[in-house]
């Protein structure tokens, strides 16, 4: 478990959420945050399938070392998710490695109180550890409060993916 130095403002110093390494049993909630995201991505993908959709391998991310899926938890309450993943660097690129950070979920009614910042705090400690220092994410362009958040914890944009509908 990981207490950060930081300690988010709606919380006293020792009420902070912990940040643990997620685990089986946390499975059901992560299934729940899942299609948490799911749904907060339905309003930018009108292309998207109606009902539950599977985005992440879940036992993939909780067993392989090339990943760390982390929780949040605050009073024995999961109340968040992330993970950073190990890929690849493109063959151009100066770094060998880069670490993908996704499954960014908090439950609304703990959202804007220094959750996130936690969760990338500590998705960044395992990158390093791992000496991967390239983090990267995607986010929806149209979603400007994620991507406002993002750039205060120093993301900045880099590629825009387009895409378009060629008919049928």
């Amino acid at each position: 478990m990981i207490r950060t130095e930081w300690t988010p403002a709606a919380y006293k110093e020792n009420d902070s959420p912990i940040i643990r390494k997620a685990a089986f049993a946390d499975k059901p909630v992560l299934l729940r945050f899942e299609q948490g995201v799911v749904e907060a991505e339905r309003t930018f993908t009108p292309e998207m399938k109606p009902g539950p959709q599977q985005y992440y391998d879940l036992d993939w991310l909780l067993t392989s070392s090339d990943a760390y899926l982390v929780v949040a938890e605050s009073n024995g309450e999961v109340i968040a998710s992330g993970y950073a993943r190990i890929n690849e660097s493109k063959p151009y690129l100066r770094h060998p490695h880069e670490a993908y950070l996704g499954f960014m979920y908090v439950l609304p009614e703990y959202r804007g109180k220094g959750i996130n910042r936690l969760i990338i705090d500590a998705l960044k400690n395992w990158a390093k550890s791992h000496n991967v220092s390239e983090l990267r994410l995607e986010v929806y362009s149209e979603n400007a409060p994620a991507i406002k958040a993002y750039e205060k914890f120093g993301f900045k944009p880099y590629l825009l993916q387009m895409r378009m509908d060629a008919g049928n």
